[in-house]
């Protein structure tokens, strides 16, 4: 019989005894044996642990155990034997190629090796990295050297004692690496001493853009530079206050008066770039344009815009009122005492400068929207007299538009023929429908002029449709012709 196992198993006892029943008669031996002798093939059969225990008394006891394998322990005492016997075993090594390679089951390869698993063919597979030279030496300098397998095998043991090995002769690799990454830099560049002295030879001067702007303006106001001269100079500093600190810093040493002072030239070419130097200097800058308004450039540039000008430098010019009346209403004010509606109104009726019409529209409309979110913004934030919202509030720049005829201006540009012009168009009335609403239901022209716009959007915004697009530019403006045209009704 095999000896009870007590490691992970649990036994179920069968206790077979030969001993006497209380008030009966004591089995013959004969009948106790033919059990026992049973009870040994049941332990054969069932795989049974038979044990023999000595009680008091000096009865005999036999125990019948039954071990369950334990499913886990069992696995755990396999994979633990298994870990030890590949410790204990030679590991062979594949030498990775520039090609990938099918890696075995049990098979080692170098460090920094590219294994993948091959989706396809459930294959594992390796090959080399693909680095240029100068990555490669940089990563083996940053981790420190690797084992040189210079054998086809190694052990475990042989790790081992490499990582022991390892810490000893880190600082004195590191040190040898560092002495040849130094000498390969050195080979790639050259010293700053050596640049800084060939700059000193070719007279080479690095400026500050404050030195550069002040350079640029001295050329521009320079009575020697020629109308070439001066055009480069202004152009040149357009580039420099587009930035905030930049058009301040113009402002601070007198720049920005000289360039002001520009917009006076008998040179077209003077005025278009003096005036595209202060649309970029003024934009979303308040500094920079309140003092524009106290050196006179809403004034020169009205008086350019209201005079006979070449169209490219009135473009420049609007563009220059625009960014200097944007987000200051105290220029709004002083825009309508000068008249500037009016001179605004004169240009887009102009024939040759009907291409700034839609610029002229787009300025009212935000002008008039701005005023709108001030005044939106002032109710919801609850803030009672704030002096931005009263400087917006003594803009009378609606009635301004109703009086000057912009009511029926705006509505006669409907008719041009481009899509944008028609949005901003679209746009501005809207805008303006609470003032000039009694006026467009009176006007026939732009009745018939919805209609028209109504019946060719719904079929472009239908193509679109068709297209898939739900949400096209068409059906925007359709929606757009709608609302006006209930509105109107």
């Amino acid at each position: 019989m095999r000896g009870s196992q007590t490691l992970g198993q649990r036994a179920v006892n069968l206790k077979l005894t030969c001993r006497p029943k209380m008030l009966e008669m004591p089995e013959p031996w004969d009948t106790c044996q033919g059990k026992l002798l049973k009870g040994v093939e049941l332990a054969q059969e069932k795989e049974f642990n038979v044990v023999n225990k000595d009680e008091k008394g000096g009865e005999n006891n036999f125990a019948l155990t039954n071990p369950e394998k334990s499913t886990h322990e069992d696995s755990d005492t396999k994979e633990t034997r298994r870990e030890e016997e590949l410790d204990a075993e030679v590991l062979e090594v594949l030498n990775p190629t520039q090609e990938w390679q099918a890696l075995q089951p049990g098979q080692a390869v170098p460090a920094g090796s590219h294994v993948r698993m091959n989706l396809q063919t459930g294959v594992n597979e390796v090959k080399l990295q693909q680095e240029d030279k100068f990555q490669s030496n940089w990563k083996g300098f940053k981790r420190g050297r690797r084992l040189d397998i210079n054998t086809n095998t190694y052990t475990s043991q042989d790790l081992k004692s490499a990582l022991a090995k390892f810490k000893e002769g880190t600082e004195m690799e590191n040190s040898k690496d560092e002495l040849a990454r130094q000498a390969t830099v050195k080979q790639l560049f050259r010293p700053i001493e050596e640049l800084k002295k060939e700059f000193d030879e070719l007279n080479v001067v690095l400026e500050t853009d404050m030195q550069i702007m002040v350079r640029l303006i001295n050329k521009f106001n320079s009575s020697s530079s020629s109308l070439e001269e001066k055009v480069a100079a202004l152009f040149d500093l357009e580039y420099y206050v587009h930035q905030m600190d930049n058009a301040q810093d113009l402002l601070s040493f007198g720049g920005l008066q000289v360039v002001i002072n520009g917009l006076n030239s008998t040179e077209p070419l003077v005025k278009e770039y003096a005036a595209f130097v202060l649309g970029a200097a003024f934009s979303s800058n308040p500094k920079v344009q309140v003092e524009a308004i106290e050196g006179g450039a809403l004034q020169k540039l009205l008086v350019i815009l209201a005079t006979e000008q070449p169209l490219p430098a009135k473009k420049k010019v609007l563009f220059a009122l625009c960014s200097l009346l944007r987000h200051f209403p105290y220029a709004q004010q002083q825009f309508l005492k000068l008249g500037g509606l009016q001179v605004l109104r004169s240009l887009v009726q102009e024939k040759s400068a009907k291409v700034l019409a839609v610029r002229v529209v787009t300025l009212l409309y935000d002008l008039v929207t701005e005023k709108m979110f001030a005044e939106e913004e002032a109710e919801l934030t609850q803030e009672s007299s704030p002096e931005k919202l009263q400087q917006y509030r003594q803009v009378q720049l609606l009635p301004g538009l109703r009086e000057q005829g912009w009511c029926e201006i705006t509505a006669q540009l409907l008719a041009l023929p481009e899509h944008d012009a028609r949005e901003k168009v679209l746009q501005t009335l809207g805008a303006l429908l609470a003032t000039c609403r009694d006026r467009y239901r009176q006007d026939l022209e732009l009745s018939r002029t919805l209609g028209s716009l109504q019946a060719e959007y719904q079929a472009l915004a239908s193509l679109e449709l068709q297209e898939g697009e739900d949400d096209g530019y068409f059906r925007e403006l359709l929606a757009s012709i709608d609302s006006l045209v209930k509105e109107l009704r």
